[in-house]
């Protein structure tokens, strides 16, 4: 599936999905990785070295912080995949250096799913 290039980049994993927007400030712990916002169908989960599968972002200008943080502190998704990246996640996917598609229909990803998102050609491979 091609995509647009938010920060270039090549990794393979387990793909987390989510069908719902991720708050990065308050909705994901920056010292575990683990989404805590209650009620979100990720929530106890951990993004950390997986394939983080979302529509978009929400809330806060800080989760471009809380994304760099994550990255800092070793508990980073491997890469994100968008459908329609908010200015938000694409602050923090650049400062953070982590790789970041956008643009793909997600529905064709399944949660658990090996893939490979190659962000120097702008496509996600399943």
């Amino acid at each position: 599936m091609k995509g647009k290039i938010i920060y270039p980049g090549k990794v393979k994993g387990k793909a987390i999905v989510s069908p719902e927007p991720i708050g990065f400030y308050g909705g994901v712990d920056v010292k575990t990785g683990e989404i805590v916002e209650s009620g979100h169908p990720l929530e106890g989960r951990s993004i950390k070295g997986k394939i983080l599968v979302f529509p978009h972002g929400k809330g806060s200008t800080v989760g471009s912080y809380i994304i760099y943080g994550l990255k800092k502190l070793g508990n980073a998704p491997l890469a994100i995949v968008t459908e329609n990246i908010d200015t938000v996640t694409a602050v923090g996917v650049i400062i953070s250096e982590i790789p970041c598609i956008d643009g793909v229909d997600i529905k064709k990803i399944r949660d658990g799913d090996i893939i490979e998102v190659d962000a120097e050609k702008g496509e996600v491979i399943l």
